[in-house]
């Protein structure tokens, strides 16, 4: 993800006196605001530091499962109907955010010129292609992405890294559509309130986030009952808690959900619309957390 790093040349004074205590109360009232932070469970912090080898993973040392290179036709097949449609009715003053994009080629494969493209929806409209922004923990950029980006000039394309969605300030992104996540970080959290609520604070009102989860309760009913869960939520008295029952708590927003109980991984596919600003997302605490691809999770909703 293109992130531009500060080489802290250019800098000529220092600041002192009270402009340093500006500065340390300006830190305060940015750490202060948000999220209040859950402490995790002991045997977490372990975890977590094994899946940060797994997103730092290179070459051969990438685990099987652990895809980073989708394309836009994965995309269609994953992510619920009416995403490709949502994106063509979008224009060239529109924005589209990637989460967990990997080398953004999915991105990429909406780009390609129509004389280049491989058959099929090609997810464009008449009014021309969205701005387009690609988030990875990992750089995992591609030539093939510094020349497109090159070739279109106009910041068109953006690539971010380094750093987790929730670390964004708002004016390091702005504001968006359409928002997807595959397999990004709405799989892998360890903190699903705050993940969701910073998604619907970067979507324009009117706008659609598009994502899935898989080896879930479904809304359905239809899961099979051999399922090995993978993320499971619980209420407030520890009773199962399906996840988009969860989400449509949320206030501001529609959430459609498409149950797929004949995948290999019960899966749940996710549109949620905002349709107000005022959004507030119900509290969920970390339970517990499991590296893999994806991670296994357990949350449970706050009292």
């Amino acid at each position: 993800m293109g992130v531009v790093r500060s080489s802290g040349k250019g800098w000529k004074t220092a600041a002192t006196g009270p402009a340093i205590l500006i500065v340390i109360l300006l830190q305060v009232l940015w750490l202060g605001v948000g999220w209040p932070q859950e402490p995790t469970p002991p045997q977490v912090d372990e975890e977590i530091a094994k899946q940060e080898k797994i997103y730092r993973s290179q070459g051969a040392d990438i685990p099987g499962g652990y895809i980073t290179n989708r394309g836009l036709s994965n995309y269609l097949e994953l992510l619920p109907a009416g995403f490709c449609d949502a994106l063509g009715t979008l224009g060239s003053s529109d924005r589209w955010l990637d989460i967990g994009a990997g080398a953004g080629q999915a991105i990429l494969d909406y780009y390609t010129p129509e004389n280049e493209a491989a058959p099929g929806k090609r997810c464009s409209g008449a009014g021309g292609k969205v701005r387009a922004v690609a988030i990875s923990i990992e750089d995992r950029q591609t030539d093939g992405w510094q020349q497109r980006a090159a070739s279109l000039g106009d910041d068109r394309l953006r690539y971010l890294t380094g750093k987790r969605l929730r670390d964004y300030a708002p004016v390091e992104l702005e504001k968006f559509q359409i928002i997807t996540d595959v397999f990004g970080g709405f799989s892998y959290t360890e903190d699903l309130s705050q993940f969701v609520d910073k998604v619907l604070s970067l979507l324009e009102v009117g706008g659609g986030f598009y994502t899935l989860v898989q080896s879930v309760h479904l809304e359905d009913g239809k899961d099979k009952p051999t399922t090995w869960y993978l993320t499971e939520l619980a209420d407030a008295t520890g009773r199962d808690q399906k996840v988009c029952s969860w989400l449509k708590k949320t206030t501001c927003v529609k959430v459609t959900c498409e149950s797929k109980g004949n995948w290999n991984a019960p899966s749940e596919l996710i549109n949620i619309r905002k349709i107000c600003s005022d959004v507030s997302v119900p509290r969920m605490k970390l339970l517990k957390y499991e590296a893999g691809n994806p991670p296994g999770r357990r949350f449970q909703l706050e009292q």
